[in-house]
């Protein structure tokens, strides 16, 4: 009697070693409800162009500053996109626990961290875009950087890591509140209030003394501080939180900051949206 070769097919499945696989199916699907049309990328960037692109050389020419002050504006901008972008990206979360999968895919054997990692991944690819399109237009505009490798380094670290912990807040918001109606009118003070207050047109020592230290310990103040250490090679936000003359020392502190502000508020959001899918 012959012997059976054993087949494909009764060999046992391997489970994968990674949860790559699984994190790029739910990012692929999250991008796909996220960024259906051209116009959902377009339209977050109508604000932070007009910003960059003609409030800038307006209160340039209004307040008599150098050209210097485009640029300084310009990254303030960055500022206002990226928690614009992450908080709307929260707000697809309500909507797709109203009317979409998720109910089926808390029901899947997917460890539910990974719904939210899937989210964050496509905030921060869609967000990464468009801060590279406002800096692409302001350099078409003639606005003037000075940025090296490391300088640019700085840059990206920090505009990723704010970012990141912006949905992280996003996240977290859309976990806890029950109404897309109540997130929206949540979302100025967490989204565009601390922008006015972080250095964003004009440094933080011009507040009044008790503002500027609430500024001193707000993400966004350290995120542009460094940003502009990047792209301008201009210390001065840093050496308004920090007070020192290294600035080495003073932009590796406020990026640990920043840092920190991103772990804590992802790791925050997996726990809400871990406990919130319970109920």
């Amino acid at each position: 009697m012959e012997a059976i070769a054993p087949t494909t097919a009764l060999r046992p499945h391997r489970r994968p070693s990674t949860m790559l696989s699984p994190l790029a199916t739910l990012a692929r699907r999250r991008f796909q409800l996220t960024a259906r049309t051209p116009r959902e990328l377009v339209v977050p960037l109508l604000t932070p162009v007009l910003f960059a692109l003609v409030i800038a050389p307006a209160l340039k020419e209004a307040l008599h500053t150098s050209a210097a002050y485009e640029s300084y504006v310009a990254i303030g901008t960055v500022g206002l996109l990226i928690p614009l972008n992450t908080m709307f990206a929260g707000l697809s979360v309500i909507v797709d626990r109203e009317s979409g999968a998720q109910r089926e895919l808390l029901a899947a054997p997917v460890p539910r961290p990974l719904l939210v990692l899937g989210n964050l991944t496509v905030a921060l690819a869609v967000t990464g875009l468009q801060v590279a399109t406002l800096i692409a237009f302001a350099l078409l505009r003639g606005i003037d950087f000075h940025a090296r490798a490391a300088g640019i380094g700085w840059f990206v670290a920090a505009a990723a890591l704010f970012a990141v912990g912006m949905y992280g807040a996003a996240e977290t918001l859309a976990s806890r509140v029950p109404r897309a109606e109540e997130y929206i009118a949540r979302l100025p003070a967490i989204a565009i209030l601390p922008w006015f207050l972080a250095g964003s047109l004009f440094p933080i020592g011009a507040l009044p003394t008790a503002l500027t230290w609430v500024a001193k310990v707000l993400p966004l103040t350290h995120g542009l501080a460094l940003m502009r250490y990047g792209l301008l090679d201009d210390g001065s936000g840093l050496h308004a939180i920090w007070g020192m003359s290294d600035l080495t020392s003073m932009a590796a502190l406020s990026l640990l900051v920043v840092a920190a502000f991103a772990f804590a508020l992802t790791a925050i959001s997996i726990r809400v949206f871990t406990r919130s899918a319970l109920r």
